[in-house]
């Protein structure tokens, strides 16, 4: 399993939102909790990354700082408390002109009431990577493209900031697991219990059971309940519905395909079976899901 491309096809689920934001003199911003995942990219200057626990982090020119599960922080020109830092306000104001001591991009993917994914909220709060742009070039190109993006919108801006906003998420998952190593990804220690994920991931259109899935674990359904909500945090068929609604969200976001199509395609047996359980996840009914715009306010960043 391709943990980048589950991870990355998860978030699609929802909207991609970017901005980018400039200060001097004294500053500091407060990012709130949001459902969703979200980062910053210094673009100049330097400053502190506050959190609730541990130490301030210096940040230089080029640093990225990412919310792999949007976990409440701060930006600031010095040490802060966090609580001592204004909350940042939402939408996506332009950046005031003129220089100013410090540059960021901030990118985010706000969940509408869906999942974080399971790998993402096994990350640490926060993830602080420093890119050689010698060895990355590409990623620099990237951060160039999501600015030029932000700062010059133009006719098919909603479909470049989702894919700009999509490719650094994947660079910086990618240069997470560089820095980490192979155990950088907190994957699922028990073994039966992965290859029941694997197989509910790769297939979630299949009439999948409790009975059937511990069969693929070969374990008993007694054990593999107890075992698969230790391991991932919930019982085998509310994963199974809520993985299966996030493709089914994605394929609203990504595709035009009707909407008995795509239920079928994430195991559902009809529309309205497809759309009921869809409302109940969401909040919204399908089709509007699909065709909504999201309000400038939306942006936790």
């Amino acid at each position: 399993m391709d943990v980048i491309n589950e991870v990355v096809g998860s978030a699609r689920a929802g909207q991609a939102f970017a901005r980018r934001i400039g200060a001097s003199g004294p500053w500091g911003l407060r990012f709130p909790a949001f459902p969703g995942a979200g980062f910053h990219v210094i673009l100049r200057g330097s400053g502190c990354l506050v959190t609730a626990v541990g130490e301030p982090v210096t940040l230089r020119q080029g640093d990225i700082v990412f919310a792999p599960h949007g976990t409440e922080h701060g930006l600031s020109h010095a040490a802060r408390a966090l609580g001592e830092l204004p909350a940042a306000a939402a939408g996506t104001q332009p950046a005031d002109p003129g220089p100013a001591a410090i540059e960021f991009l901030c990118g985010a993917y706000r969940l509408d009431r869906g999942q974080v994914h399971l790998f993402l909220r096994r990350l640490p709060d926060i993830v602080h990577v420093s890119p050689d742009y010698d060895r990355h070039p590409e990623l620099r190109s990237l951060i160039d493209l999501l600015d030029d993006d932000v700062t010059q919108p133009g006719p098919g801006t909603g479909v470049t900031r989702s894919a700009l906003v999509d490719l650094l998420l994947v660079h910086v998952l990618r240069l997470w697991q560089e820095e980490q190593g192979a155990g950088a990804w907190p994957a699922v220690g028990d073994a039966a219990i992965a290859a029941a994920l694997r197989e509910i991931h790769n297939c979630p259109q299949a009439p999948w059971t409790v009975q059937r899935l511990s069969q693929t674990a070969g374990i008993s359904r007694t054990a593999f309940t107890r075992r698969f909500a230790q391991s991932v945090g919930k019982p085998p068929m509310a994963y199974l519905i809520g993985w299966r609604l996030l493709k089914g969200a994605q394929l609203l976001r990504e595709t035009g395909e009707p909407l008995a199509v795509i239920a079928r395609q994430v195991g559902y047996s009809s529309e309205f079976a497809f759309a009921s359980a869809f409302r109940r996840e969401f909040g919204i009914a399908p089709g509007r899901f699909r065709h909504r715009d999201h309000e400038p306010g939306d942006i936790p960043t």
